[in-house]
């Protein structure tokens, strides 16, 4: 299943970036994003070719209908990596985009772009759901699509948030 965004945010390129490998925004994302056990971790250090940002937090699977429950339980442990490039000629970035839960045949893999817009950045995201489990993979998918889908958009206004301050 494929999964794009596109959003414009009030931030240079850098701005946004630098929001994406901060610490503290990261904690942020994963407090809001999380279980009410409000159990996560963060790991920022360097990458093949830039910064990477791991995370793992867990996420309750209530919404999952039964069938899908049944492979990942009552939480969602999602363990996401991106793996930041440098700079490009023209001041956009890229990060490859790992997501995957564990003990679950449910991966999120693509691409996360920061392309510069004048005083603005355009985010966009172009990954694939997939979730490998013969004949309702499908199903899987676009049941796990709600949870990931609502964990992009506080992402954002979070970004949003930090941007305005």
């Amino acid at each position: 299943m494929r999964v794009t965004t596109r959003e414009e945010l009030a931030g240079t390129v850098d701005e946004v970036h630098a929001l994406f490998i901060d610490r503290a925004f990261q904690e942020a994302k994963c407090a809001a994003t999380t279980d009410e056990s409000g159990r996560f971790s963060v790991d920022i250090g360097p990458g093949r070719a830039g910064e990477r940002v791991s995370t793992t937090r867990l996420l309750p699977s209530d919404g999952l209908p039964d069938f899908a429950r049944s492979f990942v339980g009552e939480r969602l442990t999602v363990i996401e990596v991106h793996e930041w490039s440098g700079p490009a000629a023209d001041g956009s970035r890229e990060s490859a985009v790992d997501l995957h839960v564990k003990g679950a045949p449910l991966t999120l893999k693509g691409t996360l772009r920061l392309v510069p817009s004048g005083t603005r950045t355009l985010e966009l995201l172009e990954a694939e759901l997939k979730a490998n489990v013969p004949f309702i993979g499908g199903k899987i998918e676009q049941s796990a699509a709600v949870p990931i889908n609502a964990a992009i958009e506080i992402e954002t206004s979070l970004l949003r948030e930090w941007l305005a301050r």
